[in-house]
């Protein structure tokens, strides 16, 4: 008779057991205060405002789309005038063998707009799978394989690939924007490749000065994803990196959403100094970039018209009416965000209490997501708010009314009138 054998994961990279194991408890709790499976629809009339078919209303902040252009006219209409134009929704064959012509315009819109070489993708979280094991067998940076070090607490899309990467090279993980680490990583090694979120989901931006004098010293390799500030920050939205960063050529590599404050759907990765015949390496062995699986024809001209939008000077009123809303919330409650100019405050919680006061604050008319771990660390549990352009002064008043209620710290200076 065969002995049936135990497998014994080696939890190099990540440990399922453990992040189901924690986290699902915290999810099983979130369903039963009512706070995650939410089923809502639009209120007409009414900015961010939804309702359910039990007939409770609530205002939404906890959507990443911080300008409202998924919902501007301009945008709507260019998805659909993109699908009357062309005559189907999606293209299912890969772009090395037919493309439609409305997918390098768009290249080339984005690529003027952002002032990179632009490649596009149907999701950053794809574009991350396919570009880091490039990076990690030297096909994409300068031909030698790096170290990669990922950052602890780099978004889940990027984690994701360690394994993958792992296959062509080494890897490691950081502590948070440990430049410490860094630069002894690279004192060390040849090359050195480090993933990071330009922007964080939770609130904060990546160090890039301070990381720009390490690419200037070793020609350390920075691959940012900045989903979280194109378009919310920068002239004409060119996000975080591209505004701060003074070392924009191939030491450089950003990938971006569009699904966020862009208004649209799909992605782009900003590639500077590389050659065409790099970029041809990137379409045909970047994973998912090179399979049937571009963005569809209305994300295509919704996108081209939100990009439009971001030359005018529309964009730059909407981005200070967002700014104007993150000071307000701001002059009510304290976070370890606040004076930034970033859209996303988390409001620190108890394990214990967390899901308790983001029931009650739903109660009161408001949606703000409870995080807990594996969306952070153990013990770091907050409730998430994201400010956007469409939220009323009376309704970003009414939420820290029902966050101060629940026992968030009130911000120390208070407002001189209400």
């Amino acid at each position: 008779m065969t002995e049936r054998r135990t497998i014994t994961p080696p939890h190099r990279y990540r440990n399922n057991d453990k992040a189901v194991g924690v986290g699902n408890a915290f999810w099983d709790l979130s369903e039963r205060n009512g706070l995650a499976g939410i089923t809502a629809e639009l209120e007409d009339g009414e900015p961010g405002v939804l309702h359910t078919e039990d007939g409770h209303e609530f205002t939404n902040f906890t959507c990443c789309s911080y300008l409202d252009l998924d919902s501007h006219p301009k945008v709507i209409e260019g998805a659909v005038a993109a699908l009357r134009r062309f005559g189907v929704l999606d293209h299912c064959i890969p772009r090395t063998r037919v493309q439609l012509p409305a997918l390098p315009e768009l290249e080339a819109s984005l690529g003027e707009l952002f002032g990179a070489e632009v490649v596009a993708a149907i999701s950053a979280g794809v574009a991350s799978a396919g570009l880091l094991p490039l990076i990690a067998s030297g096909h994409l940076g300068n031909g030698v394989r790096p170290l990669m070090v990922f950052d602890r607490n780099c978004h889940v899309s990027m984690a994701a690939a360690k394994p993958t990467c792992a296959d062509e090279t080494e890897v490691v993980t950081c502590d948070h924007h440990d430049l410490g680490f860094l630069e002894d990583m690279c004192a060390r090694y040849g090359r050195v490749a480090y993933v990071v979120d330009g922007a964080d989901s939770l609130g904060g931006y990546a160090p890039v000065r301070e990381l720009a004098e390490l690419q200037e010293k070793y020609g350390l390799l920075v691959y940012y994803d900045d989903s979280h500030s194109i378009s919310a920050y920068g002239e004409r939205g060119i996000g975080y990196i591209r505004s701060h960063c003074p070392v924009l050529d191939e030491r450089t590599i950003t990938v971006a959403t569009l699904n966020k404050a862009f208004g649209t759907s799909g992605a782009a990765i900003l590639l500077d100094g590389y050659p065409k015949d790099t970029l041809r390496v990137v379409e045909r062995f970047a994973g998912a970039l090179s399979y049937s699986q571009p963005m569809n024809t209305a994300a295509v001209g919704a996108s081209l018209a939100s990009a439009e939008i971001h030359r005018t000077e529309e964009l730059t009123v909407l981005q200070r009416r967002l700014r104007a809303n993150i000071e307000l919330f701001d002059r009510h409650i304290s976070t370890g965000q606040s004076g930034t100019t970033f859209p996303i405050r988390v409001v620190p919680m108890s394990d214990e209490t967390v899901m308790e006061a983001g029931r009650r604050v739903y109660e009161a008319g408001f949606y703000v997501s409870p995080v807990f771990f594996p969306i952070v660390a153990r013990g770091t549990a907050g409730l998430r708010v994201m400010l956007r352009v469409g939220q009323t002064e009376e309704q970003i008043r009414g939420l820290c009314a029902a966050l101060a209620a629940v026992g968030a710290q009130q911000a120390a200076l208070a407002e001189a009138t209400r």
